[in-house]
């Protein structure tokens, strides 16, 4: 029985990686291309002295690679996750701090149109949990809201304590979840029809799904079409090993 399920798992971990492969082939071939044509356009600016189209371009080719890392590391962390090559790894600290910490370096993954608002609720307790994973979890759902605020440029972060749990809620106030996508949002490559424009592996919110089984934590969310949507963290402030 251990033989089978040992090669359904293998089985099933191929052609996840082979649905990757097809998929980020498709991702990789826009952003380089576009990097391509802007390092072109920079040489011919530079010899005309226009630095304000060389900027431009330079700014798009920093997107593009920002695209090309994320797929990247979805891919890396999947690769991890299904090979259980992952461990939880509790240390002490500060959870108001540490938030503080993730979110200003969430802030250089994206734009700096953004406006990113942290509030907290009640203490500051030290915890005992995994920074990193943690770190993961808010990074990625934190370029998320930004990925699809539409013309909204506001992402609101609110966290607060109970006795046991810590709790976070990432809103934005974009392009909301269609109801019909809402019930597959966790299925891995799995993304809504009003998306299709915009850049990502659709494996994103199925790794924070993993990553929080790890350290004991659930997440649930709220989503209107046309009107944004918020994804709520509960974690306990103790890991359990």
């Amino acid at each position: 029985e251990k033989a089978v399920a040992s090669f359904e798992k293998e089985k099933e971990l191929n052609e996840l990686k082979s649905r990757f492969v097809s998929m980020a082939s498709h991702e990789f071939r826009t952003p380089l291309a576009g990097v391509l044509s802007s390092v072109t356009l920079i040489d011919k600016y530079l010899e005309m002295g226009n630095l304000e189209r060389c900027n431009k371009h330079i700014k798009s080719i920093k997107n593009s690679v920002h695209n090309l890392t994320s797929i990247l590391n979805d891919f890396l962390s999947l690769d991890k996750l299904e090979e259980g090559h992952i461990q939880a790894n509790p240390s002490q600290f500060f959870l108001q701090d540490e938030l503080k910490n993730i979110i200003d370096e969430a802030k250089g993954s994206i734009s700096e149109e953004f406006l990113v608002k942290y509030e907290h609720h009640g203490g500051n307790p030290k915890l005992n949990q995994d920074k990193q994973i943690l770190k993961n979890i808010m990074i990625n759902l934190i370029s998320n809201a930004a990925k699809y605020s539409g013309d909204s440029r506001d992402i609101q972060i609110i966290s607060k304590t109970d006795e046991v749990s810590f709790l976070i809620k990432i809103q934005d106030f974009g392009i909301g979840i269609p109801d019909k996508d809402q019930e597959k949002l966790f299925s891995r490559f799995h993304r809504a029809e009003n998306v299709t424009n915009i850049q990502g592996t659709g494996l994103g919110l199925s790794i924070v799904k993993k990553y929080l089984e790890f350290i004991g934590g659930e997440i649930t969310f709220e989503s209107k079409l046309g009107f944004g949507t918020s994804f709520m963290l509960k974690i306990p402030m103790e890991l359990q090993l």
